[in-house]
């Protein structure tokens, strides 16, 4: 395997574990969740985590099929709210940090695209996607939060 693509397991291996974490917190925090708008709420982060769960399946199908790695059985780091609004701060902050870190991996791959003839189109297809995403679950706290 060349460094590149050993480069790029490592970062999508880091970005499962915070999809994944993503997810796990998500419903843990739905069943938190109490109040006179706790139904949308709740609803809205099952849906989040729902959509963290395709992100993790995309990011183990690149690091396995394309890049010839092996996906993490790990889990990031997951913060503990009790109240809505810190339910939707904390989930937005991190929201904003994995687009961040997802960014340095879609540059990461572009500026190696030649190291990459067969499955560059593939990886950046794939990280637009997830951070189209992330960029909507931003959008979608942010509204809830009346941000």
């Amino acid at each position: 395997m060349e460094k590149i693509q050993r480069e790029l397991v490592d970062m999508l291996n880091q970005a499962l574990r915070l999809e994944h974490a993503a997810r796990i917190q998500y419903l843990a925090h739905a069943e938190l969740v109490k109040g006179i708008n706790a139904e949308a709420v709740i609803g809205r982060l099952k849906e989040l985590a729902t959509d963290e769960e395709k992100h993790e399946a995309k990011f183990r199908e690149l690091i396995g099929a394309y890049l010839g790695g092996e996906p993490t059985m790990e889990m990031g780091e997951t913060h503990r709210e009790q109240d809505i609004e810190g339910i939707l701060n904390i989930n937005l902050k991190n929201e904003k940090e994995a687009i961040d870190f997802y960014k340095e991996i879609y540059r990461k791959a572009k500026d190696h695209k030649d190291s990459l003839p067969y499955v560059f189109e593939r990886i950046e297809h794939e990280l637009r996607h997830v951070i189209l995403d992330e960029q909507e679950h931003v959008t979608e706290l942010s509204l809830l939060l009346g941000l």
